[in-house]
């Protein structure tokens, strides 16, 4: 036993010793990978700053009404569901990860050009659709290519990663200081010099040797016959899909009521660094995934209640911290369930699954509360809560069904 032990020892400090020159022979292109990617990383997400509370402001500020920006807000979704896995499967089929990187971020830029020189209702859809086609799967790539990245070089992936969260802020809060000083009409602007400062910097992304993906294993459908799964998936889909109301009126409800683009910013921050504590506060939590999916979905709810009544500006800040509760704990909380109910042979499987019923349910309230804001106004938040409390409710009558499966 003790020898066995010794050589085993001997082993596991031999290995780590070949892993710490391996790293030593790499440090400076595991700098400059870091680096760059971080960089990346951060021109991606200050983009999404910039686009997500300011996109629909253009919409309205060129004169496309409440219905039609319903439905052009709805369209990433679709493609979530749609061209996403294509364009991902593409990829990894031909191992091209970083090269599709650059060319979806180089198309995005063009594409958000031509979208500003479009004013009718229509030509907007029509380029926004072939746009987010091919937007929408730049952050999947990128997490791909960060992870590939994380193994060669013995890197960490949170500290990458986290320059995209610190960007959006920034972005939101560059482009509110702008909405300030320019006219809306010409915010579009920003969000192509954004998209292009992202397709600039992805010209040095190091490129990375990588590896065939593995093939799904067989009867991974099975998932879709499991109540469980699917009450996961649905309810998930339902808490996350009553923010659509929120991504796509609430700059332009903030605006009307005369709020500046600086506090429109501020609000949408204050949502963001609530989502962000909360995923750094994740690893102490001592709930169940389903219970803490069942306290975001009623904490949405509630937010959305609270909404409709219209606050001020003061209520509006407490309310926007719910954001944690609302996005943050019900991300957690998926995740968390996803990797507890689905075998480990099937969790990619369970992703794909989980990507498609939130891009159809995320469509479907976007058209909703555009068909609901052009009659009601905020009153479209009176349906959120009812959705993000369905998921709640749900999810809480199927717990019965969510039974963990051991991952190896």
């Amino acid at each position: 036993m003790t020898s066995g032990t010794g050589v085993a020892v001997r082993k596991t400090k031999g290995a780590a010793m070949q892993g710490e020159l391996r790293k030593a022979g790499t440090k400076p292109q595991s700098r400059q990978f870091a680096t760059r990617l971080a960089w990346f990383y951060a021109a991606v997400f200050a983009l999404v700053g910039c686009h997500l509370p300011f996109f629909p402001e253009w919409l309205r500020a060129v004169g496309i009404d409440a219905a039609w920006i319903g439905v052009i807000s709805g369209i990433p979704a679709v493609t979530r569901f749609t061209v996403l896995p294509a364009v991902t499967s593409l990829a990894e089929r031909h191992n091209a990860v970083r090269g599709a990187m650059i060319a979806t971020a180089v198309i995005t830029a063009i594409g958000f050009a031509i979208i500003g020189l479009q004013h009718q209702a229509a030509a907007v859809l029509l380029a926004y659709v072939v746009t987010a086609a091919l937007w929408t799967p730049t952050i999947p790539l990128t997490d791909a290519y960060a992870l590939r990245g994380v193994v060669r070089y013995g890197l960490d992936y949170g500290p990458l990663r986290l320059w995209g969260s610190a960007a959006f802020i920034v972005g939101a809060l560059g482009c509110g200081l702008l909405a300030d000083i320019i006219a809306a009409k010409h915010l579009i602007w920003v969000i192509v010099a954004t998209a292009a400062l992202a397709a600039l910097i992805s010209l040095g992304l190091r490129p990375l040797d990588s590896r065939k993906a593995q093939s799904l294993p067989p009867g991974s459908g099975a998932l879709l016959r499991d109540p469980g799964f699917l009450a996961a998936i649905a309810a998930a889909a339902l808490i996350q899909g009553s923010h659509a109301t929120y991504y796509a009126f609430g700059s332009i409800t903030w605006k009307l009521a005369g709020l500046g683009g600086l506090t429109i910013a501020l609000l949408w921050v204050i949502g963001v660094i609530a989502e962000i504590v909360v995923f750094a506060l994740s690893p102490r939590f001592v709930w169940q995934p389903a219970t803490l999916m069942v306290i975001g979905g009623l904490g949405a709810a509630a937010r959305w209640l609270i909404t409709a009544q219209e606050p001020p500006v003061a209520g509006l800040a407490i309310v926007q911290l719910a954001h944690g509760l609302s996005f943050g704990l019900t991300q957690v909380g998926t995740m968390g369930l996803m990797l507890h109910h689905a075998p480990a042979s099937m969790v990619t499987r369970a992703q794909g699954y989980l990507a498609a019923c939130s891009g159809i349910v995320s469509f479907s309230a976007s058209v909703l509360s555009g068909l609901i804001y052009a009659g009601y106004g905020q009153g479209a938040y009176y349906a959120m809560a009812a959705m993000a409390f369905s998921g709640a409710a749900l999810l809480w009558l199927a717990r019965g069904h969510l039974v963990a499966h051991p991952h190896k």
